[in-house]
């Protein structure tokens, strides 16, 4: 499935981009760069000088070094690859720098256009408990939080409860509480690993919904200060906290509770301001059935300030482009569309195929691909092809589906027969 942009030019500013990441996200952002003509340019670690983003670029840059620590964490070394090659912006991808404040600052500090919201948002929603606050404030359908100290526990707290680190994400920092007297040790083990994953300890308490729904919201915002939300996606299907299945629209929320969340995020988006591409994240717990007796509950979780891996299901049913969009507002354009002109057709089933080993606990496999086939009736996102080394260094994931159908089991069907025949 080919991607369509609006316009087959250049975004205004922007004629050379870095891509600042690796693996699928990395062709990804280069495939809508070429269909605008922009010129591209990749980065790579020693392990990926033979990857699939490098032939998807026009100029790819060494950065030496085996770990995302020794490469694609260098945000000095991919700002200088960026300035040797003539670039005039820096798109992220998602993971490694895309949520780092500082080097945002640093990329714009270079003279070069940071295509994401700006360092300040970035910082202010990168904080879970400052996020919570703006949500409040800005009317945002959610619970209240407790904010904790390892030396300062309440004895009142409802259970069930969740501690939460306050920075990060991916379910490090997380505990289910069920009882008061495990209060305690639950904020001190979740600082602590929030500590060592993150480097900052500060943790919070909320309510735990229980068997709760993960509904996101896709928004847009440019510099003139137009916001649009473009519906939102189902993202229950987890394993150890990390998403494997996502679809939009989700199947299981009711019309009133679809507006709420689409609204929320809106009221969010404008009352900080947000620019650029990013996720409003919900859980929302209870039955949509008016018969129940089981209210309602929403509850925000956070904000993703950057492109979320699963926002091809969004793309399916708008037709719109997000990296398109992505680079239009980085450049100063506004959006050319309201939210009536928002639509949804059919529905649309993400899977995330992953290099890791069921019969030993899902741990990362690595190894050489032998061979890699989908259909074309879906959308494959991917990193790799045929003779590509699985390396230990990296995220597991190597690939993404997408089915799109007028309906749900229509795309569930696809979406099956594909994985079913591939190779």
């Amino acid at each position: 499935m080919t991607l369509t942009t609006s316009a087959q030019t250049n975004p205004a500013q922007i004629s050379r981009l870095l891509i600042a990441n690796r693996g699928e996200i990395a062709v990804r952002i280069a495939r809508t760069a070429r269909d605008l003509g922009v010129d591209t340019v990749g980065v790579y670690s020693d392990p990926d000088a033979d990857a699939l983003h490098c032939d998807a670029v026009d100029v790819a840059v060494a950065l030496s070094g085996a770990s995302p620590a020794e490469s694609y964490l260098r945000g000095d070394a991919v700002i200088q690859a960026a300035l040797d090659t003539g670039c005039d912006a820096v798109h992220p991808g998602y993971g490694f720098l895309a949520e780092n404040a500082d080097f945002a600052r640093a990329v714009e500090a270079a003279g070069l256009i940071w295509v994401g919201p700006t360092p300040e948002q970035i910082t202010l929603l990168g904080d879970k408990v400052a996020a919570k606050r703006a949500a409040i404030e800005a009317g945002v359908p959610t619970t209240s939080i407790i904010e904790v100290s390892t030396e300062q526990v309440p004895d009142d707290v409802h259970m069930p409860a969740l501690v939460k680190a306050a920075a990060g994400g991916g379910g490090r920092g997380m505990r289910v509480v069920r009882s008061q007297a495990d209060l305690p040790e639950a904020v001190e083990a979740a600082s602590r690993e929030a500590t060592s994953a993150f480097g900052d300890g500060t943790v919070f308490i909320e309510p735990y919904i229980e068997h709760g729904r993960h509904i996101e919201v896709q928004i847009l915002g440019d510099s003139f200060g137009n916001v649009v939300h473009l519906g939102e996606r189902e993202c229950s299907i987890q394993r150890r906290n990390q998403k494997v299945i996502e679809e939009a629209p989700s199947a299981g929320i009711s019309a009133a509770t679809r507006t709420a969340v689409c609204e929320g995020a809106l009221a969010l988006a404008r009352h900080v301001g947000y620019c650029g591409a990013g996720t409003v994240e919900f859980l929302v717990g209870g039955s949509d059935d008016p018969s129940s007796n089981d209210a309602v509950t929403i509850t925000f979780l956070e904000v993703n300030t950057r492109l979320q891996v699963e926002h091809p299901v969004t793309e399916a049913v708008t037709g719109l482009d997000l990296v398109e969009w992505q680079l239009r507002i980085a450049a100063g354009e506004p959006l050319t569309f309201g939210q009536d002109d928002v639509a949804c057709d059919g529905h649309a089933i993400e899977v995330r195929l992953v290099a890791e080993d069921p019969a030993a606990g899902w741990l990362p496999s690595t190894g050489v691909v032998d061979t890699f086939a989908i259909g074309d009736e879906v959308r494959t996102d991917t990193g790799i092809r045929p003779g590509t080394e699985v390396s230990a260094d990296y995220d597991s994931l190597l690939a993404k589906v997408i089915a799109h159908a007028p309906t749900r089991t229509g795309a569930a069907r696809r979406l099956a027969r594909a994985l079913r025949t591939a190779d």
